[in-house]
């Protein structure tokens, strides 16, 4: 009969895991957990409505930090979706577990006064990544990867044309002014719109963390992120 453990080696070997690297780490550290503290149970227990209690109780180990306890759940979770999915699974009981970790950072925004701040003493390349990360609102995976064949010529002006990472959307992002001083200071044998000092891609660690430095530096909310 399946194990746990195997269903989760199936999982990881499946085309359901995302390709960032970040996201790969993230997942496979607690689908492990999940394989190891079930290791003997066949992966059937979830099909019955007990399951659900056998679920809780794991992710409990965790409750001293709300948000490792719901990310443990998250995950294991994802794991039982993509079983019945694939028919691995009739079905499973542990949709919609209860969260302990609330986070609203809908009102943690860059004021202009922030904005300011850090542009008088960062260099140019942190500079031009928080300019366009406020003009897009896009996450640091998509800003990293935004190049000239993105932008699109319209009626009224520019625009660029991404799909996003996270959903798979087509995004229509108008070039306003700030963002168009960035795009045309861009040097024209260039394709990344945004790079380090040396011109070399970003990866999003260096991107997010050069940005917090700059912040640091310029002694402002550490609430305020890329």
């Amino acid at each position: 009969k399946l194990t746990v453990p195997g269903l989760v080696d199936l999982f990881l070997d499946s085309a359901a895991m995302p390709k960032g690297e970040r996201s790969r780490a993230d997942i496979r550290k607690w689908v492990l957990r999940f394989a190891k503290d079930f290791h003997d149970a066949p992966a059937a227990i979830f099909e019955a409505r007990g399951s659900r209690g056998e679920m809780n109780r794991w992710r409990a180990q965790w409750k001293h930090s709300p948000k490792q306890h719901d990310m443990a759940g998250t995950h294991a979770v994802r794991v039982l979706n993509w079983a019945v999915e694939e028919g691995e699974l009739s079905e499973h009981h542990c949709h919609k577990l209860r969260k302990l970790y609330s986070v609203d950072r809908a009102e943690i925004v860059w004021t202009r006064a922030d904005y300011e701040a850090l542009h008088a003493i960062a260099p140019d390349w942190v500079r031009r990544l928080l300019t366009v990360a406020c003009e897009t609102g896009l996450r640091p995976g998509d800003l990293i990867k935004l190049t000239t064949a993105h932008i699109q010529r319209t009626p009224e002006g520019r625009r660029l044309r991404v799909r996003t990472s996270k959903r798979g959307r087509m995004a229509h992002i108008p070039v306003t002014p700030g963002l168009a001083a960035v795009l045309d200071a861009t040097p024209k044998d260039r394709l990344l719109i945004l790079t380090n000092a040396s011109g070399a891609a970003l990866t999003e660690h260096r991107a997010s963390e050069g940005l917090r430095q700059w912040r640091d530096k310029a002694g402002l909310s550490s609430d305020l992120r890329l």
